[in-house]
């Protein structure tokens, strides 16, 4: 099957307790594309880059099968560029620098090549930019996925529930949820969010996990323990894709193939944390992937003895 990913290729530079960069490559649909191209081998994605973008991202994006037909390059422009700091919880940060660049305008152009795509990730954009790709493909995929956040609620918020009406999966953080909401517990949120369109609802809680709301069932993945975690960007998006890219691969939407795919998304998003940007996802192999959802396994797995007293 194929996938339709919409989202930003982009620069970051990030300073951690562990460490900082210079400006080096980042963006949602590159996490989610480098993160699906695991499960899926046909790719499509949307985004919009400068001219000091490198060649060889590009190179690297096509040799996992992603086409770029849809990827606008702006000559005598620049990239999205976003640099941030990490606090010493890994948890919250501060946004230092926020240069929009060739992204402030842009117009999401889907070529007929893309048209038929069966699945698509809409990465964080804002809202009237992922509805304008809904609206331009001439079939609906079989599954549409968004991911959003808290700043499109503060700003678009009408805008942002004319798209949640149109998709099938959102994949946001319990603060977002929350936020969105309006409620504090988890579940009375998740009603209310899918109230608003979307019938499947995936919480991240980070380092504790994720969970997945879908009909009457609620599933509950962990997140592994790690000894080291150098840099969180771009986690969120690698869960994302790799558990759109495992529905994908699969071509199966129930509920019990959803939470296989929580799994695969859960275990690309504990490689990207492992080193700054996008340098561990193009390290691992599909033998590391598959080791790495095995410790999720053994990390659930028990039996319970009856005990009668």
């Amino acid at each position: 099957m194929s996938l339709l990913t919409v989202g930003s290729v982009a620069f970051d530079a990030i300073e951690t307790p562990f460490g900082k960069t210079d400006k080096i490559v980042g963006g949602a649909g590159t996490f989610i594309a480098l993160s699906a191209s695991n499960f899926v081998k046909d790719q499509r994605i949307v985004s919009v880059v400068g001219e000091d973008f490198p060649q060889e991202t590009l190179d690297i994006l096509s040799s996992k099968g992603v086409a770029l037909d849809g990827l606008q390059i702006k000559k005598g422009e620049k990239t999205f560029f976003w640099s941030g700091r990490y606090h010493n919880d890994m948890n919250s940060r501060d946004t230092l620098v926020t240069e929009l660049n060739v992204l402030e305008n842009f117009d999401p152009i889907i070529p007929e090549s893309y048209q038929g795509a069966d699945y698509l990730m809409l990465g964080n954009l804002a809202p009237a930019v992922q509805r304008q790709v809904i609206e331009r493909l001439n079939t609906r995929p079989k599954l549409i996925a968004m991911d959003t956040m808290n700043f499109w609620m503060d700003i678009a918020m009408d805008d942002l529930k004319q798209t949640l009406g149109m998709v099938d999966v959102l994949i946001i953080n319990d603060e977002e949820a929350r936020q969105l909401s309006g409620e504090y517990a988890l579940v009375k949120a998740a009603k209310v969010i899918r109230a608003m369109g979307p019938k499947t609802l995936i919480i991240k809680k980070g380092e504790h996990g994720a969970l997945l709301f879908h009909g009457e069932n609620i599933f509950f993945a962990p997140a592994l323990p790690l000894e080291e975690v150098f840099d969180p960007t771009g986690a969120g998006d690698t869960f994302a894709g790799g558990f759109i890219g495992y529905l994908a691969a699969t071509d199966d939407i129930s509920f019990d193939n959803m939470k296989r795919a929580i799994i695969a998304g859960s275990a690309l998003a504990s490689f990207c944390v492992e080193k700054f940007g996008t340098q561990r996802l193009l390290e691992i192999s599909r033998a590391d992937i598959d080791a790495r959802i095995e410790e999720f396994v053994h990390l659930t797995n028990f039996e319970m003895t009856t005990v009668i007293g």
